[in-house]
């Protein structure tokens, strides 16, 4: 678990859709580019520069028959929002192997949720997104993105060079995928990928947020504490829950 913290300025103050990738036409079976290295221990960080060099206000319209609007809490007409790039390399020394979503969910291990709107499967407590005010008292706004799907995005920095991606389909009810997050490789949520954002007008339940220096914090692989008959997969050494295991929480 790493959680980045970079400062942004909210000056005075959709069409979003969840990622997928599956093609037009039948669906392959997943393949693999290289061999895995399930050999150690993976460790996810969050790119701060990129998240830095990307965020951006601006306004945007969301539709009634968008997701956004229909599970995220979003209220539909336009908005005032602000928008960022989250990449989360493994600098570990193994992969972080999901695999197929379809198998999680029929054992019931709990990694997994179904989003009706979405039809496909969102993974569980992947990473967080926090607004927090610079003042005294530092008031918290959260971002509604619950649309994570773990493929190898982004080739990341190393001095060894990267080798070619292995994990690249999230699969969906029925169709196979194989999802994780190969060494040197990063999983990137693009700015205009759906709950990419955060609302600033109040659009989504939250209190409208003011002008004024804010720090957008995000937290990969969070700890949280397991709720009556959920799954706690891995513990932390100060005894919280966490979804995989790295080698630095």
């Amino acid at each position: 678990m790493r959680a980045v913290v970079i400062t942004a300025l909210v000056g005075a103050f959709a069409l979003a859709a969840c990622r997928t990738d599956r093609p037009a036409g039948p669906l392959p079976p997943p393949t693999f580019a290289h061999v895995q290295d399930l050999d150690g221990t993976p460790d996810l960080i969050v790119d701060a520069k990129r998240l830095a060099d990307s965020w951006v206000v601006y306004d945007q319209t969301f539709l009634a028959t968008t997701c956004s609007v229909i599970e995220g809490g979003v209220t539909a007409g336009d908005h005032r929002v602000l928008r960022f790039t989250v990449s989360t390399p493994n600098i570990g020394d193994a992969d972080v192997f999901i695999g197929d979503p379809n198998v999680h969910v029929a054992a019931g291990d709990g990694l997994f949720e179904f989003a009706t709107c979405h039809n496909h499967y969102h993974f569980r407590h992947y990473a967080t997104y926090e607004l927090i005010s610079a003042a005294p008292g530092g008031q918290v706004w959260k971002s509604a993105k619950r649309g994570f799907c773990m493929i190898d995005v982004t080739p990341w920095q190393s001095d060894g060079g990267v080798g070619s991606w292995v994990y690249h389909s999230c699969g969906r009810v029925g169709i196979p995928g194989n999802q994780g997050i190969s060494v040197g490789y990063a999983d990137t949520y693009f700015k205009f990928l759906g709950g990419q954002y955060f609302v600033l007008d109040g659009g989504d339940g939250q209190a409208s947020i003011p002008p004024g220096q804010y720090l957008i914090r995000i937290t990969v692989n969070p700890p949280f504490t397991a709720a009556a008959g959920e799954a706690c997969p891995h513990v932390d050494p100060h005894g919280f829950c966490h979804q995989l295991l790295e080698s630095n929480y």
